[in-house]
Formats: C-alpha cells, sequence, structure tokens
C-alpha cells in the first residue's frame, strides 16, 4: 500500500473514532450537569470546563467566547469549524481522508460518512441539537457505529482495513486514558471526599462516556470504586474500550500489515506498540495507584504518541 493510502487510512479512522468519543462524552456531560445542579449549584464553569481540558482546547474556546457555559461548549464541540477536535471538523477531516483512499474503501463506507457529514451541515442537525442534545448525540453516536459496522461487513480485511484498524484503536486508548484522568484531576471537588455521593457519581460517569456501564456493573456487582473502575477500564483484558484491550488490538493490526510474529518485531512503531502491551499484561491496578494514576496515565499518553509517530516514520514518510 502507498504511503499516502495508508497515513489516509490510519487517519480517517482516528478522527471517526474522536468524533464517537466526543459525542458520547458530551452526552454524559449533560446528565451529570443535570444532576449536579439539582444536588451542589454547581457553576457553569465547573460542569462544562473538564470538557474543554479533555479535549485540550481551552484556549481557542477562551479566545472566542466570554463567560463558560453549556450552550456555548456544547456548539463550539460540535459544530465549531475553527475547533479542529470539533464533531464537524473530525467528521470533515474522516471525509476528506476517505477520498483520497476511494478505491480502498467501500462505497457503503463512503455513502455512510457522507450521509454523516451532510447531517451536520444541515438545518435538521441543528434543529435536533436545540430540541434535544441528548437524543442528537446519541443518534450521532449510532451513526459511527453504522459505519464502523459497515467498514467491517464491507471491505476487505487486508492491509487497508488493518491500517483502519490501528487508527481506531490508538485512538480509542488514547480517549480512554484521557477521560479517567481529567475526571481524577478536575472533576472531583475539593470538598468532596473520595468515595462520597459526588465521587461516585461522577466515576459512574466516566463508566457511562466509554460505553462502559453494563459491563463494568455486570463484573462487579453494583460497586462503583475508583480503585475497580480505573482497573477496569485500563487493564481489563475482554472489554473492547479498555486501554489494554485497545494496545492489544492495535498490536495485532501493525503484525498483521507487516506479516510478522507478535511477539517479535520488524520496525519501531511494533516495538513501542509490543512494549505497551507487555507493559499493560503484566502491570495490576495497586501498582498504577501506588505510583500514581496521573502519572500512569500522562504516560500512557506519552507512549500511545510514540507509537503513533513511529507508525508514520514506518509507512508514511512521504509526510
Amino acid at each position: 500500500m502507498l504511503s499516502r493510502a495508508a497515513d489516509s487510512c490510519f487517519w480517517l479512522s482516528r478522527y471517526i473514532e474522536r468524533a464517537e468519543s466526543s459525542a458520547r462524552i458530551l452526552d454524559v456531560n449533560i446528565q451529570l450537569v443535570l444532576d449536579s445542579e439539582d444536588q451542589n449549584g454547581n457553576s457553569a464553569a465547573d460542569l462544562w470546563s473538564p470538557i474543554l481540558s479533555t479535549l485540550e482546547e481551552q484556549e481557542l474556546f477562551q479566545s472566542q467566547h466570554g463567560e463558560l457555559n453549556g450552550d456555548d461548549v456544547m456548539e463550539f464541540v460540535t459544530f465549531e469549524k475553527s475547533n479542529p477536535n470539533s464533531i464537524l471538523s473530525s467528521v470533515t477531516f474522516a471525509r476528506e481522508n476517505a477520498r483520497t483512499v476511494r478505491e480502498q474503501i467501500s462505497s457503503e463506507m463512503w455513502e455512510q460518512l457522507n450521509r454523516v457529514y451532510l447531517y451536520l451541515q444541515s438545518h435538521a442537525a441543528h434543529a435536533a441539537f436545540r430540541e434535544s442534545p441528548i437524543g442528537f448525540y446519541r443518534s450521532l453516536v449510532d451513526q459511527f457505529h453504522s459505519f464502523q459496522g459497515i467498514t467491517d461487513a464491507t471491505m476487505t480485511h487486508g492491509e487497508g482495513w488493518h491500517f483502519l484498524q490501528a487508527g481506531k484503536y490508538l485512538e480509542r486508548a488514547d480517549s480512554t486514558s484521557r477521560v479517567l484522568d481529567f475526571k481524577y484531576h478536575v472533576l472531583l471537588p475539593s470538598s468532596e471526599r473520595v468515595g462520597g455521593d459526588v465521587d461516585i457519581t461522577q466515576w459512574m460517569a466516566v463508566l457511562r462516556s466509554c460505553s462502559a456501564m453494563e459491563a463494568y456493573l455486570k463484573l462487579f456487582h453494583g460497586r462503583v470504586t475508583s480503585w475497580e473502575v480505573a482497573g477496569f477500564l485500563i487493564l481489563h483484558d475482554m472489554f473492547p474500550r479498555s486501554i489494554r484491550f485497545s494496545v492489544d488490538a492495535l498490536d495485532q493490526a501493525l503484525h498483521s500489515i507487516s506479516g510478522s510474529e507478535r511477539g517479535h518485531f520488524s520496525n519501531e512503531a511494533e516495538r513501542l506498540s509490543g512494549m505497551l502491551r507487555s507493559s499493560l499484561d503484566y502491570t495490576t491496578v495497586d501498582t498504577i495507584f501506588q505510583s500514581g494514576l496521573h502519572q500512569y496515565l500522562d504516560q500512557t499518553q506519552t507512549r500511545i504518541g510514540e507509537v503513533s509517530r513511529a507508525l508514520a516514520e514506518t509507512y508514511c514518510r512521504w509526510l
């Protein structure tokens, strides 16, 4: 596969995963805001700034808006074209990458992506957003899920598909680590004790942000603790949005592209993904909390970024 096509498949998938993650986080935050306002009377800044922190777009938002409020944040994260991480921007970038690899992807994938792209720019989307933001975001998540299902069902599972998988799971691992990190450092009010009602509510919101609530509750039978939530989202080997599962799938995709056996490496991207996979396989939640959850997640995000750069250097050298 040509370097340009490999890069386009990789980023097409990353942008779709990023857009889906943002839609899910916004949906959950709206519900969290309603609960928090009823219970605590928190300010809009307290309730919405974590979203901007997660996306690392605080400065851009502040340059365009005055006082922070929920409507402005949702509009900024959903429709703002100047925000490179907005849902609309992510879908636009995904569509542009898909356009350059039309011969690699299926017609059904292209049509579904076009439907989402055109919908986000339509009056109908803005009307649905104003009428029911929660319903709007859940509909978007469903459309992104449809794209993923169409991809798996209609595209030949060759090199192009493996680059799509690499992009999806690399972005997913990064997203889950960021959601966990902003909860641990931003959401918990200084006056609220760990394990209190607000803390539990917020950890449940983290689970919902990763579509992990039902899977978690089935495993832990209703208990919600920071220790177990973090362990589940970082280390569970069978939940498809955990960091460990995502890194394992990323490593599998990289080895499928090169044809090398797992446990060995033929390039720097495979070496780095294998090291990260191995560390996740053999660490424990006790070790993570002893070293510091934030420090561990920050290191994980750095290592994910290193894999991404190594992948680009290995397969996308035209850049």
